[in-house]
């Protein structure tokens, strides 16, 4: 068994809350990026969609 410095096992934790708290912000910006695509109406979807259509 490997024994680790106190100033080892805190710089851990430090990594690890870090990668957490990227991955959540990650799903929050997720999370918005859907909402906002939810709010634009059906209509202007189906606009963009035959433009887009058209230039190919």
């Amino acid at each position: 068994m490997e024994n680790y410095s106190i100033e080892e096992i805190l710089s851990a934790v430090e990594d690890l809350q870090k990668i957490k708290k990227v991955k959540s912000e990650k799903i929050i910006d997720e999370q918005q990026n859907k909402k906002s695509l939810s709010e634009i109406p059906l209509s202007t979807l189906r606009l963009i969609e035959e433009a887009e259509k058209s230039e190919n």
